[in-house]
């Protein structure tokens, strides 16, 4: 097995929001209609969070490091907690959850960049550009806290004139309002690589 789970069993992992020149959100449709999420893809034994990233965004989507501009990274790592339901008691280490470095990138290349038939098993058969907070509304419900981290952490670097103003539907969705004063842990920039 490849992952890297610690000893407290949650798998290292990176995810990955995509943003267009507008600000608008990739999102893609699991393979087979299960649902709705960001790119995100387990780290493997030696490779830094960067290397997982340009890995999983090739596998999940075809863009390439030079296809997309680096913006910033959230400060630590975002854990979140599989449902019981979701834990495979029977595989060692026992993982129970994920532990995810958050990476926000830009997209520079042509939106037609993006395809899905670089694997045998895609993650994704569809994708659409949504506003900034659509994803907590329609990923699984055990991944919205952590997606609420993740965007809000991310927001001051998508969004440095102001967050955006919350859907209608936030309260249902998202718990409480959240602000600024929630926003404990800086995103950090971080400088875009050679070469991509």
């Amino acid at each position: 097995m490849s992952d890297v789970i610690d000893r407290d069993g949650f798998r290292a992992n990176v995810g990955i929001v995509l943003m267009d020149r507008t600000g608008q959100l990739f999102l893609g449709r699991r393979a087979g209609g299960k649902g709705w999420q960001f790119p995100q893809g387990g780290m493997r034994h030696g490779e830094s969070a960067e290397e997982s990233l340009y890995r999983e965004l090739r596998e999940e989507t075809g863009l390439a490091a030079s296809d997309v501009e680096m913006v910033g990274a959230t400060g630590n790592w975002l854990r979140y907690r599989l449902p019981a339901r979701y834990v495979r008691r029977d595989q060692r280490p026992l993982c129970i959850g994920q532990k995810q470095r958050w990476f926000l990138l830009r997209l520079a290349a042509d939106e037609s960049s993006v395809r899905f038939d670089l694997n045998e098993q895609p993650e994704f058969d569809r994708w659409r550009w949504v506003d900034y907070w659509q994803p907590v509304k329609e990923v699984i419900y055990f991944k919205r806290p952590v997606y609420v981290r993740a965007l809000h952490e991310l927001a001051p670097l998508a969004r440095p004139e102001r967050l955006p103003p919350y859907p209608g539907w936030w309260s249902r969705h998202a718990g409480r309002r959240q602000g600024a004063a929630d926003r404990s842990n800086a995103p950090r920039r971080v400088a875009q690589a050679a070469g991509g």
